[in-house]
């Protein structure tokens, strides 16, 4: 059992906050030192101080100490690491740019600058000064040095008071860094990495969409109505007017009447609102790309976003082979998605047939047919299981997978919750040893353990609702009953999103979508049943629709007339953008593109919160 004054006690936050309070009076009271520091100009980002090493320079020097022409600079960051080793004490800095170590020896700066050094705390910001040079082992080191009228070698810019994240894995709980993404992305370099890939990805799209003639345009995020896509809005009300607004869930109602008024090719990256659930794809705030051309298609915008896709890829990236890689193993690749062109392009009855064997015939589907797409719905949720015990059992997963029925995992199921019983048994007797010895360094792998063990509920838990034949039947019943009730483009939208496009990994262009779910979309001349439009599926999710504009005014109003799907999420009938297309809008091709989804795809991310800098999460407490 640990006493209170055992090194191995864990201290509180307050324990800690205190302790560098008292540190902080102290560097006041004693040193005479500022804690939260000033201008300073003339600072280098760390890997440019880093470039400028001398390594000739750096010999000379070490070879007579009289001759010093390495290069001097100066620099900030926040201190990740800290060893004191006598006279000698080293710094490892962090800013948005890398790392760099700072060395403060005693005979270099005066004496209150080496008080200063051995009184830093991991997270205090500091500036430090001096020439590049190396270590022993080779490591390019900022030799802290004053200068007279100038640096004074090391200073603090800003002391931290909050408890640093643990010294040697980062914050590595995943709803604490999504919380605090303050702290999570200096101690988290792959973080920064990641958000600097999206901060660069947008940059390209917007120089690629300028470079063809796009103009970059602003809408409105409040609206007296909801359109532009089917979706329940956010609701607030404006007091001077009292009037209820919208905020925006798609901006394309007014970027089609910036065509009306003469614009040819527009564009905006917009922030789009959606009163819907969170998974590790949805978010109700995110980031959107759409873009219009006056006398375009759907074929024309496909191709567009086909070339802006794969030029970005090169840019950013260098290489159309996007590898995802395991998040406990870097070194293993999980998936590999191939960009080069040309994408494949498929209508959905066609993929349908591929996948099922059921040819639609724009009517609802036949009874035979209903019990193929629910059978392959259920093998689909069993076959979940196999996928994800194939690392752990890959015996008992092939053997799953080979057979793919429903039956063949029931019968398995005696030997499937054995093993998952046996490794959380495992999993909790190793986590339950390292939580009562207490160590500090443990830390990142008691919490890799905990991720483990709740996956592994999960899936048992997962597994258990499936087995369940009762249980089963119930979720079959409901199925049943909500797909018998739609209409037929309904059920054929229904089974593509559920069964294949969840498997669509490399671009894929599914095109002739039943326009009787896409209101905002020119019918096709040769069957109006149809829409022309796509859907571009990548790494299992739509990531950009594209259509043929709808600028028929007559037309467009009897299409919102007569939507389908949730009441809730239908779009309101805007006059004023009927008014627009009696106007005239000129035939055009327009698409959007979901930017979180994009940097996903191309960073390997596996939830979208990975790639948002701030997302919604519940309050706490």
């Amino acid at each position: 059992m640990n006493t209170p004054n055992d090194p191995r006690t864990p201290r509180t936050p307050g324990d800690i906050e205190g302790d560098r309070r008292r540190k902080m009076a102290r560097l006041r009271d004693e040193l005479g030192i500022e804690p939260y520091g000033g201008r300073i100009d003339g600072l280098l980002p760390l890997a440019e101080a880093r470039a400028k090493y001398d390594a000739a320079a750096d010999e000379a020097h070490k070879q007579d100490a009289t001759q010093d022409a390495r290069p001097r600079v100066r620099v900030a960051g926040r201190v990740v690491q800290s060893r004191v080793m006598g006279n000698l004490i080293f710094l490892s800095l962090r800013d948005c740019s890398g790392d760099l170590q700072v060395a403060v020896s005693k005979k270099s700066v005066p004496p209150e600058v080496f008080k200063l050094a051995k009184q830093v705390d991991l997270s205090d910001i500091v500036t430090a000064a001096g020439p590049l040079g190396s270590t022993k082992t080779g490591e390019i080191t900022v030799w802290s040095q004053g200068a007279p009228g100038g640096d004074a070698g090391l200073t603090l810019a800003c002391k931290s008071l909050a408890p640093p994240p643990e010294k040697f894995h980062g914050l590595t709980d995943p709803e604490q860094r999504y919380r605090k993404r303050y702290v999570d992305l200096y101690a988290n370099p792959d973080v920064m990495r990641t958000m600097q890939l999206r901060i660069r990805i947008i940059d390209e799209i917007r120089d690629y969409l300028r470079g063809r003639g796009f103009l970059e345009v602003e809408t409105p995020m409040l609206q007296s109505l909801h359109g532009g896509a089917a979706a329940r809005p956010f609701i607030t009300h404006h007091n001077a007017l009292d009037m209820p607004l919208y905020l925006r869930i798609a901006p394309e109602l007014y970027l089609k009447r910036l065509l009306v008024g003469g614009f040819n090719k527009v564009f905006e990256i917009n922030r789009n609102f959606r009163n819907e659930g969170l998974s590790p794809r949805h978010n109700p705030e995110f980031t959107m790309l759409e873009a219009y051309e006056a006398f375009g298609s759907w074929e024309t915008v496909a191709d567009l976003v086909e070339d802006l896709v794969c030029t970005v890829a090169m840019k950013v990236f260098g290489t159309l082979e996007i590898n995802h890689r395991d998040a406990e193993d870097a070194e293993k690749i999980t998936r590999t998605i191939n960009l080069k062109r040309p994408w494949r392009r498929v209508s959905m009855v066609d993929l349908v047939r591929e996948e099922l064997g059921w040819s639609f015939n724009k009517k609802r589907a036949s009874a035979q047919d209903v019990q193929t797409i629910l059978s392959a719905i259920q093998t689909r949720s069993f076959r979940k299981i196999g996928l994800r015990l194939k690392e752990s059992n890959p015996s008992l997963a092939g053997k799953l997978l080979q057979a793919g029925s429903v039956e063949a995992y029931r019968r398995e199921k005696d030997k499937v919750l054995a093993f998952i019983r046996a490794e959380l048994t495992h999993l909790e007797q190793e986590f339950n040893r390292l939580q009562n010895d207490g160590r500090l360094e443990d830390k990142a792998e008691l919490e890799r353990l905990d991720r483990q063990i709740n996956t592994l509920t999960t899936l048992m838990n997962d597994f258990h609702r499936l087995i369940d034949e009762s249980g089963a039947k119930r979720e079959a019943d409901v199925f049943l009953y909500k797909f018998t009730h739609m209409s037929p483009a309904e059920q054929l939208v229904e089974v593509y999103e559920k069964l294949i496009e969840p498997t669509l990994i490399d671009p894929t262009f599914v095109t002739h979508v039943p326009s009787a779910v896409i209101p905002l979309a020119r019918e096709n001349r040769d069957d109006p049943f149809f829409a022309d439009v796509y859907e571009l599926a990548i790494n299992g999710v739509e990531i950009s629709p594209g259509y043929s504009e709808l600028n028929d005014p007559d037309v467009q109003e009897r299409h919102l007339r007569h939507q389908v799907g949730d009441r809730e999420e239908q779009q309101e009938i805007d006059g004023d953008f009927l008014e627009a297309l009696k106007v005239g809008m000129p035939p055009a091709g327009g698409f959007g593109l979901g930017i979180d989804r994009l940097v996903m795809m191309l960073t390997g991310a596996t939830s979208i919160r990975d790639v948002i800098l701030f997302p919604l999460m519940r309050p706490q407490g």
